[in-house]
């Protein structure tokens, strides 16, 4: 009978209410995945069974079917260990957000080198300093220019690919 009494103490609860929180996490992964794209849809490891189901809950446009297949999908999830694939949805959508952040960064690079000019181009070469400084002053120049003259700023665009250039090496 002691060894029972430890056995109970050692045991973790885990509340109906928690149980729940897990399921609906559960379910609501397996509706992210429905609506990922085709090509990050197959770069996340899956067993048979739950990609047919979620393939199935791609093609339904019923609300009420479609409910129910992603409930289906959600008691499917249950019975498998889901942290592979939530690691490898996060992988396949965070990338997207690395790409606006890196844009945002080349935005940031080419406003500041137009307006600010010499103690951004400063800035700019600390953190590159294998920059073709000539063409780059070229860049910046044309881009300056167009833009006190509001003219279409195609310079600008040169100057945002070149440093897109930068970032890609």
């Amino acid at each position: 009978m002691h060894d029972d009494d430890e056995f109970e103490s050692d045991e973790i609860l885990i509340s109906k209410s928690q149980l729940k929180r897990e399921a609906h996490a559960l379910q609501e992964l397996g509706e992210k995945l429905v609506k990922l794209s085709l090509a990050d849809f197959e770069k996340v490891p899956m067993d048979d069974s739950l990609r047919d189901a979620i393939t199935a809950a791609r093609g339904m446009k019923k609300n009420g079917a479609l409910k129910r297949q992603l409930q289906f999908i959600g008691k499917l999830m249950r019975k498998i260990d889901a942290t592979p694939i939530q690691a490898a949805y996060d992988s396949v959508t965070n990338h997207y957000r690395d790409d606006v952040k890196q844009f945002h960064q080349l935005e940031n690079w080419r406003d500041r080198l137009i307006t600010e000019g010499d103690k951004a181009l400063g800035d700019l070469l600390e953190e590159f300093p294998d920059v073709d400084r000539q063409h780059l002053r070229q860049l910046i120049r044309s881009a300056s220019k167009e833009s006190a003259q509001n003219k279409p700023p195609r310079s600008a665009r040169e100057l945002f690919q070149y440093l897109k250039t930068l970032y890609d090496q």
